[in-house]
């Protein structure tokens, strides 16, 4: 049975969205991959285009409130993507099991030319990739 991981962010349009793809990409046979936001809004489209580039297409996820999951899935691990979703997410959840915090900048928030955008949606997602293969290599040495 795989442990189902929950990536949490406000909205659920880039960087739970990200984290959610990169963990399917490279665990999916041994983790299984959500993500919900607090707030969820649609998709970022600088996501989509910049994990397109990576060779990830998002078009089966979509934006999902973590009332959806809240105490109805089991959920091994609970990872915060963002400091405001680690502040307002409850501190006991039902259903998980351990909870991390992966702070990363919110690329959406970002303002400026759309290259300029765009460069920072790569940068973020870059450090996510980066992080859940540290993150999977910690749980293959446990």
């Amino acid at each position: 049975m795989k442990t189902k991981v929950l990536f949490l962010c406000t909205r659920n349009t880039a960087r739970s969205q990200m984290a959610e793809a990169f963990l399917r990409k490279y665990a999916g046979d041994r983790f299984e991959a959500y993500s919900a936001g607090l707030e969820p809004d649609e998709i970022h489209p600088c996501t989509r285009q910049v994990m397109q580039e990576v060779g990830l297409n998002l078009s089966g996820q979509r934006s999902k409130d973590v009332e959806e999951y809240m105490g109805k899935k089991h959920f091994g691990y609970l990872i915060t993507v963002c400091t405001n979703a680690e502040e307002k997410c409850p501190s006991v959840f039902p259903g998980v099991g351990q909870r991390l915090h992966w702070p990363f900048e919110d690329p959406a928030s970002f303002v400026g030319p759309d290259k300029d955008k765009l460069d920072k949606f790569r940068e973020v997602r870059d450090q996510i990739d980066q992080q859940i293969k540290a993150w999977l290599a910690e749980q293959d040495n446990e």
